[in-house]
């Protein structure tokens, strides 16, 4: 089904805030537009530290996403306690785990009358959509998971955490948890702003409970279907983006996570100078291949996306790569993008369009990893 566009006038958005009572506790919401029966609600999900603000205010606000907010509602999601200026938790309060907080997610649906969304998380939120997307695949269309890790933390992990807890405050904490050592070390205003927030904007406390419950997770059950082999494997079922900068703490995660997922249904996107959170760093090369994808399930018309082509002056090349999800290859791959550096400039426009529009192609007969 192809939306297209019902208004070029001035774009306006209704917002609505609601704290949602579920099983698990209350978590806030924020709806921005109005859902519609033929159509789904993009769901966000944030990172540890971070709220549906800090995590995703640069990207929705961006221009280049009116063209699909004119289309898509969009629903944010917070954890109990994370949202701006929360009040701290109930002593005889129990963080949900992982799990719980995925299964609060029906309650935030059904609340809002919601038939079926498209996730977008970061870290812990992509985690969580992704384990939605895997007990309730007929409320899911789609994932766009940042910086997602399927596993659970080994007893060397734990005893690290441990002795973090005893050695560093919660939001150096929390910075190394979402930036990669080089951006802490170079990109000191960004560091220092997302900081300043986990410190004045976000309760401590509850930030705390929040990153002890990810800390905890289970491994993401998941299993790659394998040709001739069990067609009944535990897998997201969805088309999924995996998206990562290249500079982010997560890569292996990602890179794992790709390897463990359906290669017909999955692309990985792997982002140049880029840390670790892409859609804050480069917020117009994340919204055009969030476009592409959108694109390829139906959403969007080919219109948009020439004028989405047009708006686009980056000249940034991607360069897409079908290759076997194994680190050895995704080593290589980086050493081939770094090779060919000099010669990106010569690729011109065009070359991105081509390579970015094979993220719309569901119908792909191997995973697709693309490094732009």
């Amino acid at each position: 089904m192809v939306l297209e566009d019902e208004c070029d006038s001035v774009f306006e958005q209704q917002i609505t805030e609601e704290h949602v009572e579920t099983q698990y506790g209350n978590v806030h919401c924020t709806m921005t537009g109005s859902p519609k029966a033929n159509r789904p609600v993009i769901l966000t999900f944030h990172d540890i530290g971070l709220n549906h603000k800090s995590c995703f205010e640069t990207f929705f606000n961006h221009e280049d996403m009116h063209e699909i907010l004119r289309h898509l509602p969009v629903c944010h999601v917070e954890a109990p306690g994370q949202h701006e200026q929360a009040k701290t938790l109930p002593t005889a309060y129990t963080y949900p785990t992982m799990d719980q907080l995925s299964e609060a997610l029906p309650a935030v649906l059904k609340h809002f009358g919601l038939r079926s969304v498209i996730g977008l998380g970061v870290g812990a939120g992509a985690y969580i959509l992704a384990r939605f997307a895997l007990n309730h695949p007929d409320l899911v269309d789609g994932l766009v998971l940042i910086n997602i890790n399927p596993n659970a933390e080994g007893i060397m992990d734990t005893v690290a955490n441990k002795i973090t807890e005893w050695t560093h405050t919660l939001p150096d904490t929390v910075i190394t948890h979402l930036f990669g050592k080089e951006e802490i070390q170079t990109n000191h205003d960004l560091i220092a702003t997302y900081r300043h927030h986990i410190t004045t904007t976000m309760n401590q406390a509850n930030v705390s409970q929040f990153l002890r419950s990810y800390n905890s997770r289970g491994v993401l059950e998941v299993e790659r279907p394998v040709p001739g082999g069990n067609i009944n494997v535990r897998t997201l079922k969805c088309p999924t983006l995996l998206l990562v900068g290249d500079n982010s703490p997560a890569v292996e995660a990602v890179v794992d996570c790709n390897s463990k997922l359906n290669p017909t249904k999955t692309t990985l996107l792997k982002m140049a100078d880029c840390g670790g959170l892409p859609q804050v760093d480069q917020p117009g090369k994340v919204i055009e291949a969030f476009k592409y994808f959108i694109q390829g399930m139906g959403y969007l018309s080919s219109a948009s996306m020439t004028r989405l082509r047009s708006r686009t002056t980056s000249s940034s090349s991607v360069s897409s790569f079908d290759l076997p999800r194994s680190r050895a290859h995704t080593n290589d791959l980086q050493r081939g993008r770094t090779q060919s550096h000099g010669t990106e400039d010569k690729r011109g426009r065009s070359h991105t369009d081509v390579s970015m529009e094979s993220i719309s192609n569901q119908n792909i007969s191997k995973t697709t990893e693309v490094a732009c």
